[in-house]
């Protein structure tokens, strides 16, 4: 097995380790800016909070990344990995010691909205930095044979932070304090970039034949020109837009519509987070061993689109009757699941083919701009079920993420062109 860059001064063996710190990287991230929403009624309560206001503060974060995720991108295609994910992971902390210091409520204060809010988009804006500089380290170290499962490997981070995040933080805010709650996610922070300090480097020589294939497979425009890499950008931020859906909707939408209890609701979203981590590094070995990277993501597309589909046929079957039979609760609780286990497997594969056609001295680039269109996606969604519910109830919200799915997926493989699947 050869690496697409080598280097006489790490064996082979050490991609392992540079993969090991930006799951590290991306978990600690996501720790927060996953985990933070899910103390939301006790942030309500200990910042003095409306919902209205709650769901500003907590949009904030996600709006941070998205504009913060493209600069931070550039800045890895220029300086490197190492030095982008030591500034964005060591700022990040900092900010999070300085929310714990002046943004956290006691009983004798209680901040003001503006330095709860500044605080949380600070910590995005810093914390988008982990996303394109540890893809470009995938993109760097391992060839065509492994890196699907690689970036696979690495987008499991993500659910792996936001259970750690689901099932920490809400404790700790609730029996210690915030301040705490901030100072543990600066010390994850902390962590995550002393391991990028130890392991993350930018490898020596390059491979000639890895390179002869990324040459060939790179735009010579660059991303930002690119049609092509704008088309994949696009079709990941529509096919994620039915995902954040069940992700910040569906214990709502089990627990209003279908009647279920804390423990269902609870089991639902964990196996939803676990088989999207299992699916992930599956998906990510099988597409390295057959090289059909293009035709795994049009196949989740289309099964995403008629699951969506069935879920909203079901619930207008259903009708306000939900509540009466327990085959239909069953049916509803699996069909959730399995639309957010598909919704959610196609990350590495995605963001593989992303970046090989964008090249590995640009995958940086091209990486933010995708989780640019991810987390506008994520800031927009949560806000946009409100209004579908109140105006033809959940099976307009369900139609609608089928139709984001139909929509991306002529974006992420457009059938006149076959994007190159064997680099």
């Amino acid at each position: 097995m050869t690496l697409s860059t080598c280097s006489s001064t790490y064996p082979p063996r050490h991609r392992w380790k540079v993969l090991a710190a930006g799951v590290a990287a991306n978990a600690a991230f996501s720790v927060a800016f996953s985990g933070i929403p899910m103390t939301a009624v006790l942030m309500r309560t200990g910042y003095r909070l409306d919902n209205a206001t709650l769901g500003l503060v907590l949009g904030l974060m996600g709006l941070g990344i998205a504009v913060s995720e493209l600069p931070w991108g550039l800045l890895t295609d220029r300086w490197g990995d190492r030095p982008v994910l030591l500034t964005g992971l060591g700022s990040t902390a900092l900010a999070l010691v300085a929310m714990a210091l002046w943004a956290a409520p006691t009983a004798r204060h209680i901040p003001g909205l503006g330095v709860l809010g500044a605080g949380l988009l600070l910590v995005g804006l810093l914390g988008g930095s982990v996303n394109g500089a540890s893809g470009r380290a995938v993109m760097t170290w391992f060839d065509a044979s492994e890196r699907g499962l690689a970036m696979s490997i690495r987008q499991t981070a993500v659910p792996l932070g936001g259970g750690i995040g689901a099932l920490v933080l809400p404790y700790v805010a609730l029996h210690f304090c915030f301040a705490a709650l901030y100072g543990l996610l600066a010390v994850l922070c902390g962590l995550g970039a002393v391991m990028s300090w130890a392991w993350v480097h930018e490898p020596g020589t390059k491979s000639s034949v890895a390179d002869a294939v990324l040459s060939s497979n790179a735009s010579k425009k660059g991303p930002l020109r690119d049609a092509r890499v704008w088309r994949i950008v696009l079709g990941i931020g529509g096919l994620c837009a039915p995902q954040f859906a069940v992700l910040s909707f569906g214990t709502v939408f089990l627990h209003d519509f279908g009647h279920a209890g804390l423990a269902t609701v609870t089991a639902t979203m964990v196996f939803t987070q676990v088989g999207a981590m299992v699916m992930r590094v599956w998906s990510g070995r099988w597409t390295d061993r057959h090289r059909n990277r293009p035709a795994y993501l049009r196949a989740c597309s289309a099964l995403s689109v008629l699951l969506f589909a069935g879920l909203a046929v079901l619930v207008m079957a259903a009708g306000t009757h939900a509540a009466d039979s327990g085959a239909l609760r069953v049916a509803l609780v699996v069909l959730l699941g399995l639309s957010g286990v598909c919704v959610s497997a196609w990350h590495g594969v995605a963001y593989t083919e992303l970046a090989t056609l964008a090249g590995a001295a640009r995958a940086g680039t091209a990486l933010g701009m995708a989780n640019t269109s991810v987390f506008l996606v994520c800031f927009v969604t949560p806000f946009s079920i409100p209004y579908l519910l109140a105006y033809q109830g959940w099976p307009m919200v369900w139609l609608a993420a089928s139709a984001c799915a139909l929509v991306a997926m002529p974006l992420l493989v457009p059938r006149a062109e076959r994007l190159p699947a064997h680099a």
